[in-house]
């Protein structure tokens, strides 16, 4: 993951391209964070090329919404073969497939926008199993229209809001990492203090 931001990072002006494919291979379970990418993405908009904001926009929208069109099929057409896998036996059961689609038929959209929030690999879950159960494509196609859509949208303007005032972010973060160990500090004196005085009263104590 760190090889493909230095190399998206060096080639900013086609960013959007790589940025796109990148998402894309996430879709085949290929360790690629789109969170990062999104993150990525949203940074060199607000602090590199701001002129290619709707680029960077679009090629993160497209590619979370196609990525997930490639892991619904990679789990509709492969998934027979994963489950027979001691790994994705445990992970993809028929019973919790079946969870998974009552999900659908009960909660319809909120399964997807909720999903999409859910990083680490729990989102691509999502996709697979559903494609799994066999639920209708075209469904699930039209549902998750609307759930990459907020979901990327809120992303992509959180973290660009954050990019074009990173270094007031920046400084703030240097505060909070400052009291961060601050508060370490203190914790771990107090600590050595206190078994220290605990250690020489249990002394004092033998002594007498």
């Amino acid at each position: 993951m760190d090889t493909v931001i230095d190399f998206i990072t060096r080639h900013a002006h086609a960013a959007h391209w790589y940025v796109f494919g990148a998402i894309i291979l996430a879709g085949f379970n290929i360790p690629i964070s789109a969170d990062i990418l999104i993150l990525l993405s949203a940074f060199i908009a607000a602090v590199i090329l701001p002129e290619h904001t709707w680029y960077l926009y679009f090629s993160v929208l497209l590619g979370c919404y196609l990525s997930a069109w490639c892991a619904y099929w990679v789990g509709r057409f492969l998934g027979g073969k994963m489950q027979k896998t001691s790994f994705f036996a445990k992970l993809l059961k028929q019973e919790r497939m079946d969870k998974v689609r009552n999900f659908y038929e009960k909660y319809g959209l909120w399964t997807l926008i909720l999903g999409r929030f859910i990083p680490f690999g729990v989102r691509n879950c999502i996709f697979m199993t559903t494609g799994m159960s066999k639920f209708n494509f075209y469904r699930f196609i039209l549902m998750d229209a609307l759930a990459c859509f907020v979901w990327t949208t809120t992303c992509f303007y959180v973290f660009y809001t954050l990019g074009q005032n990173y270094q007031m972010v920046w400084h703030y973060l240097k505060t909070f990492n400052l009291l961060i160990f601050a508060a370490f500090s203190v914790t771990v004196i107090s600590t050595i203090w206190y078994k220290h005085r605990k250690k020489a009263r249990s002394t004092r104590l033998r002594d007498c």
